[in-house]
C-alpha cells in the first residue's frame, strides 16, 4: 500500500508533457489487432489500464511488440482472434473489458472475462444487452463479472438506441458490427467521444455520424471492412492534464504549459467550463495528427466564478468531473452539475466519494442522485491534516492531493498507488511543476 501526502505549495510554474491518452491508446491496440498488415503506436499510455487490454490482447493470439520508440501489432484481419488459454483478466480497466467484449462477440470463439473488485462491481448490462441482440451467447453474475461470451462468427446486425451517452457502449456495438455481413446503426442521446469513428475512418471502414434534428448523434457501419494497419502518433490525455490545469487554476501565480494535448471538442468539457468561469486557459500551436486535433495547453491561476455547468456538456467531461469538483470550491459563489448520475458507476460512486470527501475540509456541498451542488469557500482550510482513502479510485486519490496543495496541513491520501493505472507519472510531474508531494509506503 503507498500513501501520498500533499501540502501547501508556493506556485507552480514549467512545460510538461503528460502521458499518451488513455482512450486512443486502448482503441489504437484494439484496432491495430483487427487490421491487416502492421499497425505501429507511438507515445502509447504505458499504464495497468493499457496493459490489461494489451495481455488480453496477447492471449487472444495477437502479435504485439515493443520496440525503442514505438510498439507493433501485426494484425491478420477481421475474426482472426483465437481461443485464449485463460480467463482474460482486466484488473481495474473498464474500457478495456467493454471494448473487448464486443470484439470477441463477432468472432468465433468463447472468451471469459473477470477483473480486480472495483472493476467486478461496475454494471456490463449497458453492453452485453446490445451484444446478445447480435447472437453472441453470454452468461454473467447479474450483468456483472465474471462473463463468459461465445461469439458469433457472423453477427446479426445490431440496431441500437441507447439511453445513456457513452463511448464504451458505442464502440462496443461498433467492435461488434466489423464482422457483420450488414450495417451496424448505434443512436446516442449526446454525442459521445468519438475516437473509435474517428480511429475506423482513418484505417479505412466505412462509417458515417449524424446529427439528428432532436439531437440524437445517428452513427452507421457498414460491416466487413477492409482495415488497414497505420501508424498511430497517440497525442497526450487531456483528461491527465486537467489535474496540473486545475491546481494552476487554484495556486496563486502559477503559469504552466502541458504539450501536444489532444483537443477533440468531445474531450474539452472541462476546459470549456473552466473558460466560462473566467479561467485563463488558452489552446495554442494546434495541428492535425493520426485524424485527431492536438495542441498545448497554457494556463493561468485565475479568480472563477461559479456555473451551472450545461447538461449536454456532460459526456466531454465526465471523467473530469472529480478535479473539477476541487476547482469549483475555490470559484465565487455556486456551482452546479445535473446529469451526472454515471459518476456512481465508476471506479466507485464519484458522487458520494467526492461529496463526503469535500464536507471533511468544511466545504458546503449538496447532492442528489445526479447532481452536486457546490459553494465555493477559499477561506476553508483545515487546522488538521486531512486523511482520504482513494478507496482505489484514480480520479479520486489525484484530485484530493490537488487540493491538498492548499492545504495548509495538508492531504494524506491513502491506497495511491490505484494513481498507476492511468496516470503513471503524476508524482513526478507534478513536482517538477513545485508541488510539494510526498510520498510512504504503508
Amino acid at each position: 500500500m503507498v500513501s501520498i501526502f500533499s501540502i501547501k505549495s508556493e506556485k507552480l510554474n514549467g512545460e510538461i508533457s503528460v502521458p499518451g491518452d488513455k482512450s486512443i491508446s486502448h482503441r489504437a491496440l484494439i484496432l491495430g489487432a483487427c487490421a491487416v498488415g502492421k499497425t505501429t503506436i507511438e507515445n502509447l499510455l504505458e499504464s495497468e489500464d493499457v496493459f490489461a487490454t494489451l495481455n488480453a490482447l496477447k492471449l487472444l493470439g495477437v502479435y504485439i511488440k515493443k520496440y525503442q520508440n514505438f510498439w507493433e501489432i501485426r494484425g491478420n484481419g477481421l475474426g482472426s482472434l483465437r481461443n485464449p488459454s485463460q480467463i482474460l483478466d482486466l484488473g481495474n480497466s473498464g474500457t478495456g473489458v467493454r471494448l473487448l467484449m464486443g470484439l470477441v462477440s463477432g468472432c468465433d470463439i468463447t472468451v471469459s472475462f473477470t477483473g480486480d473488485v472495483s472493476l467486478s462491481a461496475r454494471p456490463m448490462k449497458r453492453v452485453l444487452v446490445p451484444l446478445g441482440q447480435s447472437g453472441a451467447e453470454i452468461s454473467s453474475n447479474d450483468y456483472k463479472l465474471p462473463v463468459t461470451i461465445k461469439g458469433n462468427k457472423i453477427p446479426i446486425p445490431i440496431k441500437y438506441t441507447s439511453s445513456l451517452s457513452s463511448a464504451q457502449v458505442k464502440s462496443c456495438v461498433l467492435l461488434n458490427g466489423l464482422t457483420s455481413t450488414g450495417n451496424t446503426s448505434y443512436s446516442e442521446v449526446v454525442k459521445s467521444r468519438d475516437h473509435t469513428e474517428k480511429m475506423l475512418h482513418f484505417m479505412g471502414a466505412e462509417i458515417s455520424s449524424k446529427n439528428l434534428k432532436n439531437g440524437t448523434n445517428k452513427i452507421k457501419l457498414i460491416g466487413l471492412p477492409y482495415l488497414k494497419g497505420k501508424h498511430f502518433k497517440i497525442p497526450n490525455d487531456p483528461s491527465s492534464a486537467a489535474f496540473p490545469t486545475a491546481a494552476a487554476l487554484i495556486i496563486p501565480n502559477s503559469e504552466i504549459k502541458i504539450k501536444n494535448v489532444c483537443l477533440n471538442d468531445l474531450r474539452t468539457g472541462f476546459y470549456k467550463t473552466i473558460r466560462e468561469m473566467g479561467g485563463i486557459i488558452r489552446f495554442i500551436n494546434k495541428k492535425n495528427v493520426s485524424g485527431e486535433v492536438v495542441g498545448d495547453i497554457y494556463v493561468k491561476y485565475s479568480k472563477l466564478n461559479g456555473i451551472v455547468v450545461p447538461k449536454k456538456r456532460v459526456p466531454s467531461m465526465i471523467d473530469e468531473f472529480p478535479i473539477f469538483c476541487i476547482v469549483a470550491c475555490f470559484a465565487e459563489g455556486e456551482t452546479t452539475m445535473t446529469g451526472i448520475e454515471d459518476l456512481r458507476n465508476k471506479e466507485s460512486d464519484r458522487i458520494n466519494e467526492i461529496v463526503e470527501n469535500l464536507k471533511k475540509f468544511g466545504f458546503f456541498v449538496k447532492s442528489t442522485a445526479n447532481s452536486i451542488s457546490i459553494i465555493g469557500d477559499k477561506k476553508v482550510n483545515p487546522k488538521k491534516q486531512i486523511v482520504i482513502d482513494s478507496k482505489f479510485d484514480h480520479r479520486i486519490a489525484m484530485s484530493f492531493l490537488c487540493l491538498g496543495l492548499v492545504m495548509e496541513n495538508g492531504i494524506k491520501v491513502k491506497n495511491a498507488e490505484t494513481i498507476s493505472t492511468s496516470f503513471p507519472s503524476f508524482y513526478q510531474i507534478m513536482k517538477s511543476l513545485g508541488a510539494n508531494l510526498k510520498k510512504q509506503r504503508d
